[in-house]
């Protein structure tokens, strides 16, 4: 399980375990809060840079996630 505060999502780096759309590095581009709680989250395809929204807490599960470049 990664570690994630979500107050400092915006420009972290992820590459998915498994590609997705053959793509593996994404870049945290967008983030909305309400009351302090993480309500939208934007990731983009480095390569493409095709955008996707994505529930923040996704990042968390280390099976589909890793933090960085790799």
């Amino acid at each position: 399980m990664n570690r994630i505060n979500p107050k400092k999502l915006l420009h972290s780096k992820w590459t998915a375990v498994m590609p997705i759309d053959r793509e593996k590095h994404f870049i945290v581009t967008d983030i909305d809060f309400e009351e302090d709680i993480c309500v939208f989250c934007m990731i983009e395809a480095v390569m493409s840079k095709r955008p996707r929204e994505i529930d923040w807490k996704e990042l968390k599960d280390a099976s589909k996630w890793k933090m960085g470049w790799k």
